[in-house]
């Protein structure tokens, strides 16, 4: 039995290489929206009501369940907090 090595969690987890690479993006800007209710002292509660989403939800977000949450969904959120996203794409 030969051990398989990996780049990163995402790789090792994910489907795809494209699977890899989305859940790599998603817990990045969760990453961000962590930390930025962390910066200003925000409640779960707080925090949720000021990007439109509800306290149960935002507790999902802040314990990195990826599953629950689309890119798009992340984005969204993250602008409503002022987090700005930037997406590069490399060849």
């Amino acid at each position: 039995m030969t051990a398989k090595s990996y780049a990163s969690v995402f790789d090792a987890i994910a489907d795809t290489p494209q699977d890899a690479v989305n859940l790599r993006l998603r817990a990045q800007v969760m990453q961000r929206i962590a930390q930025r209710i962390e910066r200003k002292g925000w409640t779960q509660r707080e925090a949720a009501e000021r990007c439109g989403i509800t306290q149960p939800r935002m507790n999902d977000l802040l314990r990195g369940r990826l599953s629950r949450f689309s890119l798009d969904a992340l984005v969204n959120i993250a602008a409503a907090m002022g987090v700005r996203v930037e997406l590069k794409a490399a060849a």
